[in-house]
């Protein structure tokens, strides 16, 4: 029970309906609408989006950013507050009500746990801090926005974490480097994520289940050259040169291209999989790489490519995701001792070097590896016979003691 003022707010029997949507328009102005119940366009966030579009945003972001107001704004309908007459106790009731409830779809009861091939978390019913952590931080952009427009509330529901002082940050050394705080008052706390690679036994299992050429070219190249998914499927027919093993791909945050070299066996699968699609989809040079195998043939998207590669998983039972393959391409090069950081931060486009730093940290299973041996080595240590159990002098030294030869 969480207090609204006077009035007790009972999230527990709250019911929030699967009103509205996020519909995908296929206009490059306007890739995504929020509709309400009635299919009405909800007119706040529409521009909100659209401003999004003007600063750069790619659809995908879009997606995202409407997905976390569409359960805002349904999460409002519920309590009967208006989106311009939302308080910091909406706010702060949203935010409860979103860390307990279960995801729309999904079986009550999931209790999540660590994949037994991956050791990765497995997906439980319940909405994961990073997502919360993000829905907190979208809401208090949505908000930060319309505040400078004069077309929201007067006080942002969201507000942020304030120093003693009143300002956030405020005084800090410029001589010391940026500290990880919660800038959200609302944003729970989210454990920082381990990189996972694929080991390299488990990778020629997961390369063993694929069943094209089509697949194998992709994930071929995801693991050599550490594209981004969407990067790797957003190429055209002219961004491939196998004579230098060279694929161009637009990066994801700063939208410029950038030439990355990868595997001689990913051209390779390559060249296979358009020998078997030649004269099936077109091949000019501003044409899409990758197709879909059946007919009709379409370019193939993100969640297509991911289904393919949850097929493959679930073959092994494991839960590795695309992202994974970066991660992997990451580990691979900056475990090179002849491969300088930098490099590798080159090829994977990170801004900061100390992103790409995070590759070089040991990997569970290596130390789990190097404890379990220790363990090992102080057994055998324990049980091998004590040397020395009777005092011995060295022949050398009986000789001068006695003035002869001791033997």
């Amino acid at each position: 029970m969480i207090e609204m003022g006077d009035r007790p707010r009972d999230l527990a029997s709250l019911v929030v309906l699967q009103q509205g949507s996020l519909e995908a328009t296929g206009d490059p102005f306007e890739p995504y609408r929020l509709e309400d119940a009635d299919g009405v366009v909800i007119a706040p966030v529409a521009a909100y989006l659209r401003d999004l579009r003007a600063c750069g945003r790619p659809a995908a972001t879009q997606r995202s950013y409407g997905m976390d107001l569409l359960r805002w704004f349904r999460f409002l309908q519920a309590v009967g507050v208006g989106w311009d007459q939302a308080t910091r106790v909406e706010a702060r009731d949203f935010i409860s009500w979103l860390q307990v409830t279960g995801k729309p779809g999904r079986p009550a009861g999931g209790t999540g746990g660590v994949n037994s091939v991956t050791g990765k978390p497995v997906p439980c019913d319940k909405y994961a801090p990073a997502t919360v952590a993000h829905c907190e931080t979208v809401l208090r952009s949505f908000y930060e926005f319309h505040l400078e427009a004069g077309s929201g509330p007067m006080v942002n529901p969201f507000p942020l974490v304030r120093d003693r002082n009143g300002r956030p940050r405020a005084h800090r050394n410029p001589m010391q480097p940026w500290r990880a705080e919660r800038s959200g008052r609302y944003r729970p706390r989210v454990a920082q994520r381990v990189p996972r690679q694929i080991p390299d036994e488990k990778f020629g299992e997961l390369f063993a289940a694929l069943g094209s050429h089509r697949d194998r070219a992709l994930v071929s190249l995801w693991v050599s050259s550490g594209a981004r998914a969407s990067e790797l499927l957003g190429v055209t027919c002219a961004d491939s040169d196998p004579g230098q093993q060279l694929i161009t791909v637009i990066r994801k945050g700063s939208r410029v291209m950038q030439q990355l070299p990868a595997s001689p066996d990913a051209f390779v699968w390559l060249r296979l999989y358009q020998a078997q699609t030649h004269g099936l989809v077109p091949a000019r040079p501003d044409d899409p790489l990758w197709w879909t195998l059946r007919k009709p043939f379409r370019p193939l998207t993100y969640h297509a490519a991911r289904a393919m590669f949850v097929r493959a998983n679930g073959s092994l039972g494991a839960n590795w995701s695309l992202h994974d393959l970066r991660h992997t391409a990451a580990y691979r090069m900056a475990r090179d001792p002849q491969m300088p950081i930098t490099d590798v931060q080159w090829v994977l486009g990170h801004a900061h070097l100390s992103t790409t730093q995070q590759y070089l940290n040991p990997l569970p299973e290596d130390v789990i590896a190097s404890v379990l041996a220790h363990y090992a080595r102080q057994a055998e240590g324990a049980s091998a016979p004590a040397s020395g159990s009777r005092l011995e002098y060295r022949p050398e030294s009986l000789s001068v003691l006695f003035g002869k030869d001791p033997g």
